[in-house]
């Protein structure tokens, strides 16, 4: 110490900061000096905090006082001694405060204001509402977090002081930076933090691995997206900018309890919107940087004592073999520097090799001297020691390193590896085996369809590294396009098993190479699952592929992907990858690609009742795809649609004509059964239902004779609807419940919503008015979940029917009246009339005649306007 820094015995706040004043005088330095001196220790001690916090009546924090003490170079007893010299003069109202602001707000009311059901079956007994929670008995508590680690030692006190640092008790939502060098274990700690709190966030945990500093950092945005899922919102309802979802991230964790973990940062710009605000939350972010712009409480993570890094290679190797040679296991961990991983590279390769002696290794060490010496500086010596294991392994491991290095960062396959090295799926899962004993590969996750992998970033450098100087850009290129071609040939195979989009097209034509037979049947078998597990990987890959020159690979696996978005209800994914890759084709003059990727817009703004962007997508679509007569009837077919939700009969029926025709030219089954549907449909709302009827059954027996499952369960929902239109509810029943089985075996919620809530409306004309409405109420719920607001009007239509049924006119009003408000917002005019017709017979029934009378003006003006008295 360079002064004498005892806080002595003080009476006063005011006489503490005079003291506290004279030591930083004392110490000769400036604030930015000290907050310098502050960032070495660890601390945070911004410049315009200090000075404020020193010429403030109010005694500062704990915290600050601690830190500035360190900072002018008091020992810890001496930073004891102030602190707790500040906690004696500590006024009572503050420590009242700080009870208040960590205090929990009042439990929530259960009685019928708070929502509780009625006894009456009124409303709340039919549907949910807005509320974002799920319903009762399907709460959503997510656990992101990876499993947790056996291998890590050395760690109890800083473990310790973790958990005190997220004390419930704390005011406010904790945030907590774990910083050091590469490899010393950051995520391991956080993992396990999390891992222990599990009790003091009930509300669940989320985590992201950010890739701070790997090629590709995580934006937030696309963090939100996940978390938001996570959380319960699906499909359309996540929001589509930054600062919507910002909002309604902060706003769901508001009220929660649960735990935020943002692995790999590297700035405070990559955390800041991902950060709770609720006052019971936390976050724990680790990052190799300080961060020094980041308001945190910080646990800096230094290397292993010698101790703890004999006991990490003893738990790897086994007590009696390090014991056995003493010496060399503690030269190897002095060498190693004491850094957690490259204890574990070392021991690693002792753990897959039990007959060698311990001295073969610590010679090896002893041989690399000089860059070792650098593992206390961080990543250049945690680089020679990962080059050490590199060189221990064969020409096939080293080209397979190599190659998984270009894949883009996230878990992979190992068909993946197959493609890459142009080989079977075998050899590389032998590969990789070898690649996993040495720990140089990671066993990411076992998902439905084997085993996943994923390379730590620091694996992925020094693969980078050799790579560009062993392998050509030649080489790269072939490489990676036969990555691109197997993801495409096995994203069609799976997309023609899973027939659910009605184009029915195959991309082959641009599939430039495709994994052995066997290998793609097997993983294929099951198409949804096999997505499910490839999801992310996919999009990746296609992400990769839009910045080459060539992108139609990489937009025709964009393609290939939607009746999987689709199905799953992945729309947020879905508008992303199409979107991006829709702009690189028009950047680059990909005319074709532009126009199938337009098509397949058209269809997913449809879905999400945007049926102006929709028209635009569908026209484009027909505008670049002239002379391409399967995507030229794919988009007439998708045009006609909207233009039948907007009650434009006319144009919609000479689109479905001419989709139809060009079909029936392309030999293209699942779009002519598409096309003659929307014509039946067209039939049915005029109420033709006798033409329609037929129109149906045809779709049916051509679907059932294609094996175009989707296709067959919407004929069946169409039959359901002819035969309701005429009285006939038991027939139109047993339609409504084969498609909604159909749609649920395809993992389809939202066509299977479809049927199931025309299935309730029925059960209701049956009078089976509680099994109807309970139907009714989850359809609701979904159509919320998933933003589709076309049928959630509908719904809310059958729910005013249902209350008429059930003599309940007031009820009817309210319902009937949300079904036409929203079918206004999407301009669906033939079911807007609809709608207006239940609204004026409930208002009728409740005795408002006039209402009634003006309301039914309303639905014949509406029914007569342009284009909607029929086809001509």
């Amino acid at each position: 110490m360079t002064v004498s820094l005892r806080p002595g015995t003080v009476r006063t706040g005011a006489e503490f900061l005079a003291r506290l004043r004279a030591v930083r005088s004392m110490s000769g330095l400036s604030y930015r000096a000290l907050e310098r001196r502050a960032r070495m220790a660890g601390d945070q001690l911004p410049a315009s905090t200090l000075a404020s916090a020193l010429n403030r009546i109010s005694l500062p924090s704990d915290d600050l006082v601690a830190a500035l003490v360190r900072a002018c170079g008091g020992d810890p007893g001496t930073v004891r001694e102030w602190v707790e010299a500040r906690r004696t003069l500590a006024l009572p109202d503050e420590t009242a405060s700080v009870a208040d602001r960590s205090g929990r707000p009042p439990a929530p009311s259960t009685g019928p204001e708070a929502g509780a059901p009625s006894e009456s079956g009124g409303p709340d007994t039919e549907e949910p509402g807005h509320r974002l929670d799920p319903p009762a008995g399907q709460p959503m508590v997510p656990r992101l977090l990876p499993p947790d680690l056996p291998l890590i030692v050395g760690r109890d006190g800083e473990v310790t002081q973790a958990r005190r640092l997220l004390d419930r008790d704390a005011a406010g939502p904790v945030t907590l930076l774990v910083t050091g060098p590469a490899g010393v274990g950051k995520t391991a700690l956080a993992v396990r933090i999390g891992h222990l709190s599990v009790a003091r966030f009930p509300d669940g945990q989320l985590y992201a691995d950010l890739q701070g500093f790997g090629d590709e950092p995580a934006e937030p945005y696309t963090v939100l997206g996940v978390f938001l899922r996570a959380l319960g919102v699906r499909g359309g309802a996540v929001p589509p900018d930054l600062t919507s979802r910002v909002h309604l991230y902060r706003t769901l964790l508001a009220q929660r309890e649960m735990l935020i973990v943002l692995d790999n940062a590297a700035s405070a710009r990559q955390v800041g919107d991902l950060l709770p605000s609720g006052e019971r939350c936390a976050a724990i972010i680790t990052s190799r940087t300080t961060l020094a712009d980041l308001a945190s409480r910080r646990l800096p993570l230094g290397v292993l004592d010698s101790a703890a890094g004999l006991a990490l290679l003893r738990e790897m190797l086994g007590r009696d073999r390090t014991v056995a040679e003493a010496e060399a296991a503690r030269f190897i961990v002095r060498t190693c520097g004491g850094l957690p991983l490259a204890v574990w590279v070392a021991g690693a390769r002792l753990a897959a090799r039990p007959h060698w002696p311990l001295v073969k290794v610590a010679r090896a060490l002893a041989d690399e001297q000089r860059r070792l010496d650098e593992l206390a500086v961080g990543d250049v010596a945690v680089r020679a020691s990962l080059e050490l294991t590199y060189r221990g392994m064969g020409k096939p491991a080293h080209r397979a390193l190599q190659m998984l290095s270009l894949l883009p960062g996230t878990d992979f396959a190992a068909w993946a590896l197959a493609s890459m090295l142009g080989t079977s799926v075998s050899q590389a899962e032998a590969i990789l085996d070898d690649l996993v004993e040495v720990h140089l590969l990671e066993i990411g996750s076992v998902g439905a369809t084997g085993i996943r992998y994923r390379l730590h970033d620091l694996v992925r450098l020094l693969g980078r590294e050799q790579a560009d100087q062993e392998i050509t850009p030649q080489r790269r290129a072939a490489a990676l396009g036969r990555l691109r071609g197997a993801c495409l040939s096995l994203a069609d195979r799976a997309a023609t098993i899973l027939s659910a989009d009605f184009l029915g097209i195959s991309h082959e034509d641009l599939v430039s190479w495709r994994l052995p037979t066997t290998d793609a049947d097997q993983l294929t078998a099951d198409p949804v699952v096999w997505f499910n597990d490839e999801r992310q990987f996919l999009i990746a890959v296609v992400e990769q592929g839009l910045d080459d020159a060539v992108i139609a690979p990489a937009a025709g696996l964009a393609t290939v992907l939607t009746p999987f978005f689709q199905v799953g209800s992945h729309f947020d994914d879905w508008e992303r990858l199409q979107s991006r890759a829709l702009g690189v084709a028009l950047s680059t003059g990909d005319r074709h690609s532009a126009g199938r990727l337009h098509r397949c817009l058209g269809e997913l703004t449809t879905i999400l009742d945007r049926y102006t962007e929709a028209l635009d997508h569908f026209e484009q679509a027909l505008r670049l795809t002239d002379g391409d007569p399967a995507y030229q009837a794919s988009a007439s077919a998708g045009l006609a649609y909207v233009h039948r939700l907007l009650g434009g009969y006319a144009t919609a029926f000479r689109h479905f004509e001419r989709a139809a025709e060009l079909a029936r030219t392309a030999g293209i089954v699942n779009c002519l059964i598409y096309a003659t549907n929307g014509i039946g449909v067209i039939d049915l709302e005029q109420e033709r239902v006798e033409a329609a009827t037929e129109r149906f059954e045809e779709c049916l027996r051509l679907s059932r004779s294609a094996g175009y499952r989707p296709g067959e369960a919407q004929a069946l929902r169409c039959l359901g609807q002819s035969h309701r239109a005429v009285g006939a509810y038991a027939v139109a029943a047993d339609c409504f419940r084969q498609a909604t089985a159909i749609s649920e075996a395809l993992g389809d919620r939202l066509s299977a919503t479809h049927a199931r809530c025309w299935l309730g409306d029925v059960l209701v004309r049956q009078g089976a008015y509680g099994e109807g409405r309970r139907l009714l109420a989850r359809s609701l719920w979904t159509y919320r979940e998933f933003g589709n607001v076309w049928g959630e009007a509908a719904t809310l239509y059958a729910l005013a029917e249902a209350q008429l049924a059930a003599g309940r006119p007031v009820l009817a009003v309210r319902r009937a009246k949300a079904a036409v408000d929203l079918w206004r917002r999407v301009g669906s005019r033939t079911w807007l009339a609809t709608g207006l017709d239940t609204l004026a017979e409930a208002h009728l029934r409740a005795g408002d005649t006039g209402t009634a009378a003006w309301i039914r003006a309303e639905a014949t003006a509406t029914r007569t306007g342009p284009d909607g008295a029929g086809h001509g």
